[in-house]
């Protein structure tokens, strides 16, 4: 179905949300008889529904499990998960399956243009971050680009929009990879893979499998994490092309083919002339915002990409330098009576918890909500010696207070009984008279924020509102 005449192709499309309305439309205006299924039936919903079913396209709410009669392929929501009945009926009846990232990669170059090459990230942790990265370093390079995918502009916005791009920064969830068995990117990184999604996929093999996809078929580099054994296990099990070379990154001296640091210098010994002998400074730690551990691991993996598309070491500098991260990923608040205060709501699991709690010395965490599953022993077994002490707020955050019990006894914990947004501000007060000059209250929960909050980003305003709100007091 690459260059497919869509006219009068029965298309379902699976979920009405932030996918799969946009590719309602755009099948439905390359001549498709497009079918929306949707499992809710709520006002919200409805409203979708009737503004598509006015431009002619089909709407079923409420029966997100049944396969309409006709259908040859279904366009599916990213987060659908594979055991629904709907798909199980599509596999008996011989239709496939994309999500919206694979019918963006097949929809390239259909109205004539060049396609763009897509350089990918994926991981468990920093992709966003890593993808506005590369995005930046792209720019300074003076390349027409911008960061889609899981972030910013949609991807079928990109390939079917208005404007013509040179190269696309692309963020991949591990849900938009198992719904894309066709993609093929120029590069592609894999950050780190830790449990993740493990109710959607099955099992942790099936999870590092989907992320696995983003290497198949690449043409030019395959960049993985020298700390991460697993990441560069995918790269030895993808089926790639002739000459695609696997490029390491790590925050120690680089070996041949890979990016490190030495002495305080992002280097390449990769994209050099004599990889055996040679490396080429690209930039400093200090270009990096901010320049915590994970963080110049993202920087690494970034440059990486740009440097397999051929992009010059001084835009590398330019681009890390020009980049301002997105908000609530670690992200300095304010420094109060010696002590900084430091948020990183978006490290709603524990391996991105623990490479925030990696970056300082002396921390009172603030950490809880909803585990997703998770344990704790191995987080606080790593973080221990660095704590000062610890508060406690959310549904589960006993998992987390016996893991410090087993683990860290000695670390005073204060276990606030509530999950209302207010505790929010208690957190801070309880962190602050536990902390001493030169500590940072680091809130990096480890924990998805839904018991308390619409969003990790709500989490992280309401840490900051009480931040600055005790800013102003000691004045």
């Amino acid at each position: 179905m690459s260059n497919v005449d869509w006219q009068g192709k029965h298309v379902t499309v699976a979920g009405l949300g932030v996918s799969g309305i946009p590719a309602a439309r755009v099948l439905h205006g390359l001549g498709a008889v497009v079918t929306v299924v949707n499992d809710g039936d709520d006002e919200r919903s409805r409203a979708q529904a009737a503004e598509l079913e006015a431009q002619g396209i089909a709407v079923r709410l409420g029966d997100g499990d049944t396969l309409p009669e006709s259908t040859e392929l279904i366009v599916t929501a990213p987060g659908w998960k594979p055991g629904k009945p709907l798909f199980a009926a599509a596999a008996e009846a011989g239709v496939p399956v994309w999500g919206d990232v694979e019918l963006a990669w097949r929809l390239r170059g259909q109205d004539g243009r060049e396609p763009a090459p897509w350089l990918a990230v994926t991981g468990t942790n920093g992709k966003t971050t890593t993808v506005r990265m590369l995005a930046s370093i792209l720019e300074a390079a003076g390349l027409r680009t911008a960061a889609v995918g899981n972030i910013g502009v949609s991807l079928l916005d990109a390939v079917l929009g208005e404007e013509s791009y040179d190269v696309l920064a692309v963020e991949l969830s591990s849900y938009q990879l198992h719904w894309a068995p066709s993609l093929r990117a120029h590069s592609a990184a894999v950050l780190n893979l830790a449990p993740d999604h493990l109710d959607w996929h099955g099992s942790m093999e099936a999870y590092a499998a989907d992320k696995g996809r983003i290497y198949e078929g690449n043409r030019i580099a395959c960049v993985y994490n020298a700390a991460d054994p697993a990441t560069e296990d995918l790269v030895r099990e993808a089926d790639v092309e002739e000459g695609c070379r696997a490029i390491g990154f790590t925050l120690g001296t680089p070996g041949p083919s890979q990016l490190g640091v030495v002495d305080g210098i992002l280097v390449d010994r990769a994209f050099v002339r004599n990889r055996q002998k040679q490396a080429q400074e690209l930039a400093e730690v200090a270009d990096v915002n901010p320049p915590a551990p994970h963080n110049i691991a993202n920087a690494l993996a970034a440059a990486a990409l740009a440097r397999a598309y051929g992009v010059e070491p001084a835009a590398v500098r330019d681009g890390l330098r020009n980049f301002r991260p997105d908000p609530h990923r670690i992200e300095h608040v304010a420094d109060v009576a010696g002590v900084a205060y430091v948020d990183d709501s978006k490290a709603t699991n524990t391996h991105a918890a623990e490479a925030s709690l990696a970056a300082y010395d002396s921390i009172v965490w603030i950490a809880g909500g909803l585990a997703k599953g998770a344990t704790f022993d191995e987080l606080v077994t790593g973080c221990a010696k660095r704590l000062r002490g610890v508060v406690l707020m959310g549904a589960d955050r006993a998992l987390i207070r016996e893991a410090l019990a087993r683990h860290a006894p000695e670390v005073p914990v204060v276990d606030l009984d509530r999950t209302d947004t207010g505790a929010m501000s208690e957190a801070v007060r309880e962190a602050a008279r536990l902390a001493r000059p030169g500590d940072t209250v680091l809130m990096a929960p480890a924990c998805a924020s839904m018991d308390m909050f619409v969003n990790y980003n709500k989490r992280g305003e309401a840490f900051a509102d009480a931040v600055r709100a005790r800013a102003a007091e000691s004045v």
